[in-house]
This record gives structure tokens, sequence and C-alpha cells, in this order.
């Protein structure tokens, strides 16, 4: 009887022991989880992708893009990470949807540096003579402005070799060629575009 009772008196101390193992185990486990979880955030950072297909020329609002977290390898330099950094810009080329969005995804000083191949550049909006001609044009194209000389005597080249950023619709459904040029070039293409009929020739 009494090597009975000492069996009886051990069985709820192991019981015991081993119920505390089992929490110990488990919250070990629920630690790891959580430094895991926490290792893989710290090795990512956030970016902004196209929420869906996006058409080149249009201007951009905050839910057309939303923010992702990416390892940073896979981060582009100029990626950007917040919707207000696009918020009414306009995109230069088509993007589809989960496709990262950088700086000289968007028109502007950067854009039209990397496209100019140039510090000293501009990016000049204006209307062509014919807007047909505004379907051949899409972003990266080379082209040529031309107008008429000021006394009609013939064709004028006002820049060449320039740089199609995009082509979008104004708010009277008419089409805007943007161009990069280096400065003094893209004043002389927005000046001669206020009077005089401007249209352009692909190289």
């Amino acid at each position: 009887m009494k090597r009975s009772r000492r069996r009886l008196d051990g069985w709820p101390r192991w019981l015991a022991l081993r119920r505390i193992t089992s929490l110990v185990l488990v919250l070990a486990a629920g630690a790891l989880a959580v430094l895991q979880a926490n290792r893989d955030t710290a090795a990512t950072v956030p970016m902004l992708v196209a929420a869906r297909d996006l058409a080149p020329g249009m201007t951009l609002r905050a839910a057309d893009v939303e923010v992702t977290r990416l390892p940073a390898s896979l981060r582009p330099p100029a990626a950007l990470t917040s919707p207000r950094e696009v918020a009414g810009r306009v995109l230069a080329s088509a993007t589809t949807v989960g496709e990262p969005l950088t700086r000289v995804r968007l028109i502007g000083v950067e854009n039209s540096r990397l496209a100019a191949g140039g510090s000293d550049v501009a990016a000049v909006p204006f209307r062509l003579s014919d807007p047909a001609v505004a379907d051949l044009l899409t972003p990266g194209a080379a082209v040529d402005v031309v107008t008429v000389e000021p006394d009609d005597t013939g064709p004028w080249v006002l820049a060449a070799d320039a740089t199609v950023l995009t082509v979008r619709r104004a708010d009277d459904d008419a089409r805007l060629v943007v161009l990069a040029l280096p400065r003094e070039e893209a004043t002389r293409v927005a000046a001669a575009a206020l009077d005089s009929p401007v249209t352009v020739t692909l190289r």
C-alpha cells in the first residue's frame, strides 16, 4: 500500500511538470514566430505600385496606386513610396497593374533630363496642326519639330531630335504632345506654337 501511495503521490507532480514543459515550448514557439515576423518586416521596404493598368498621359489619383512591401533588393533606386507623391502628376508611359512607379515615370525634371540626356532641359507641351499625327507618337520616339517660316517662304525646323515624353488629351479633348528639349529650343517651340501651325516629323 505504501508503494502504491508513492506512485499516486508522484503522478500529479509528473503531470504538472509535463504541462509546464508544454507551456514553455508553446511560449518559445510564439516568441520565435514574433522574431521571425519582425525580421521579415525589417527586410522589406514600402513601394508604390499601379493598382490597375494605367495609360500614358493620364493625371494620376491616389486611387490609381497602392503601397506594397517588397524586399529591399528589388526596390528601384527612384521608387516612390506614398500616393501623395503622384496625386495630380502626369504619367509619361503605360504602366501595368502591380508595376512599380518611379520618379522618371512622371512628367517632370527627372523624366525630361533622362529623355533628353542633359541637365538644362524642359518639357514643352503643344498642339499639333494635324491632330491625327499624335496617334503615331509613343513615349521615347524621336521627332523633329517644324513650322513654316514667318514670311511663309518654306519650312522651319524649330528643334531637331526631340524626345516624346507622352501624348495626352487636353480638357477640350484635343491631343497635347509633350516633348523633352534643351531649354532654349523648348522656349522657341512654345513661342511658335502660340500663333503658327506646328507639327513633327518622325525620325
